[in-house]
C-alpha cells in the first residue's frame, strides 16, 4: 500500500500532524510506503520560503486582517480558486505520477482543494482523506471529491454536517499526535510543581525580564521553557535562572509534557491535542488568531484548561491560581481522559483499510 500525505508549513501544525499520521499508519500497516510532502516547497521550490515568511509576518503583525478574511470566508461556497492554480495542478499531476499512491491524505486546506479539483477535472477516483488540523468547520476544508474527513471533536462533525457534508464521511479521531504522547500518573500531592511553557515553533513568548524573574521566584516550582525557533530569547535566558530550564527546539516535547503538572502555551490545534493525549492541564495565552480562538473556546467548554492574559502580571496570577490547585488540575486531567474515550481510536485504520481495498485501479 502506498500513501501520499500532502501538507504545507504555514505554521508547523500541519507538518506535525502529517508526521504523526505517518507514524500511526505505519504502526497499523508496517509494510506500507508513506510519503509526506510539503507541497508548496515541491511546487514552488524557489519561492516557498518567501511565501512562508510572508504568512508568518501576516499572522504575527497583521492578525486583524487575517481574522477578518477568515471570518468573511468561513461560510463561503468553497469554490474560489487559489493563485497559481494551474501551476499547482500541473505539479500535483507530476507528483501523483511519480508516487502513484493508493490514497492521498491532505492536512492543509489548499492541498485538499487541489486534489479535489484534480479529481474533478480528470474524473479520477483516487481516494482523498482530509485531516482538519484545527477545531474548525471553515469552508476552506470542504470539497466535493473528498472521501473522508478526520476531525477533532463531535462539535466539528456536527458543524460540517450542517454545511452539507455527509455525516457518514466524518470521523472523530482527534487531531493526530505522536504515539509517544501518553498520560502519566500525576497525583498532584505535596507542594512541588513543574510548569512547562512553550511558545510554538516561532517561540512567541514574553520578552520582559520581570516575568521570568517572578517565574523563577514561584515557591516550590520548577519551570521548563521551550523557546522553539526563538534563538535570541534562548541565548538571553539560558542558564540565567536557577529554577528555569531553558531549551531551544526539541522533537521530544512528549518527555517534557510527561514531567509537567501544568502547561502554559498558545492554543494551537496540535499542542492542544498533544496535551489532551498526555492528560496535561492547559493554561492558554489569550489567542489572537481566529483558529486559536476556536481552540480556546473548546478548551473552556470542555473544562480542560483556562485562559491567561498575555500581560506579565495577569499571566503570573493565572499561573499561581492554577498551578497549586490540586482539585482543579485533577478534574481537568480526568476530563481529558474522558475526551479521549469519545474519539474513534481505530477509525483511522478502518477507514484506510476500506478506502484502499475498494479503490479502483488508476486509469
Amino acid at each position: 500500500m502506498k500513501l501520499l500525505i500532502l501538507t504545507g508549513k504555514f505554521g508547523m501544525g500541519h507538518w506535525s500532524a502529517s508526521l504523526s499520521l505517518r507514524q500511526r499508519l505505519l504502526c497499523a500497516f508496517p509494510s506500507a510506503s508513506i510519503t509526506v510532502k510539503d507541497f508548496m516547497a515541491y511546487a514552488m521550490p524557489n519561492a516557498s520560503e518567501a511565501v512562508y515568511k510572508g504568512f508568518h509576518l501576516l499572522v504575527t503583525h497583521g492578525s486583524g486582517l487575517f481574522n477578518t478574511y477568515y471570518r468573511m470566508t468561513e461560510n463561503s461556497a468553497g469554490d474560489t480558486r487559489p493563485l497559481f492554480e494551474r501551476l499547482f495542478l500541473e505539479k500535483l499531476e507530476e507528483l501523483l505520477w511519480n508516487t502513484d499512491p493508493d490514497a492521498v491524505i491532505a492536512t492543509h486546506p489548499l492541498c485538499a482543494q487541489l486534489v479535489a479539483r484534480y479529481k474533478e477535472e480528470h474524473r479520477f477516483s483516487l481516494p482523498l482523506i482530509t485531516c482538519v488540523t484545527d477545531l474548525s468547520s471553515h469552508s476552506e476544508w470542504i470539497h466535493t471529491g473528498t472521501d473522508c474527513y478526520l476531525v477533532g471533536s463531535q462539535e466539528i462533525r456536527t458543524r460540517l454536517a450542517e454545511k452539507g457534508v455527509d455525516p457518514a464521511l466524518i470521523l472523530v479521531t482527534g487531531i493526530p499526535v505522536r504515539t509517544e504522547f501518553q498520560p502519566m500518573d500525576r497525583r498532584w500531592t505535596g507542594t512541588e510543581r513543574h510548569l512547562l511553557i512553550m511558545g510554538g515553533g516561532l517561540g512567541l513568548l514574553p520578552r520582559r525580564d520581570k516575568f521570568y524573574t517572578a517565574l523563577n521566584a514561584l515557591p516550590h516550582a520548577k519551570t521548563t521553557l521551550i523557546t522553539g525557533g526563538n534563538q535570541k530569547l534562548y541565548e538571553r535566558l539560558a542558564g540565567r535562572y536557577e529554577n528555569i530550564q531553558v531549551l531551544g527546539y526539541t522533537d521530544r516535547v512528549y518527555d517534557y509534557m510527561a514531567q509537567a503538572d501544568l502547561m502554559l502555551s498558545k492554543p494551537g490545534g496540535i499542542t492542544l491535542f498533544e496535551a489532551i493525549f498526555s492528560e496535561l492541564p492547559i493554561l492558554a495565552w489569550e489567542p489572537f488568531l481566529q483558529q486559536e480562538k476556536n481552540n480556546a473556546r473548546f478548551l473552556l467548554d470542555k473544562g480542560i484548561g483556562r485562559i491567561a492574559a498575555k500581560g506579565p502580571g495577569p499571566c503570573l496570577e493565572a499561573i499561581r491560581s492554577l498551578l497549586y490547585d490540586d482539585a482543579a488540575l485533577k478534574a481537568m486531567s480526568a476530563r481529558m481522559h474522558g475526551l479521549k474515550g469519545q474519539m474513534e481510536e481505530e477509525s483511522l485504520n478502518l477507514m484506510m483499510s476500506t478506502l484502499v481495498s475498494s479503490a479502483p485501479a488508476r486509469p
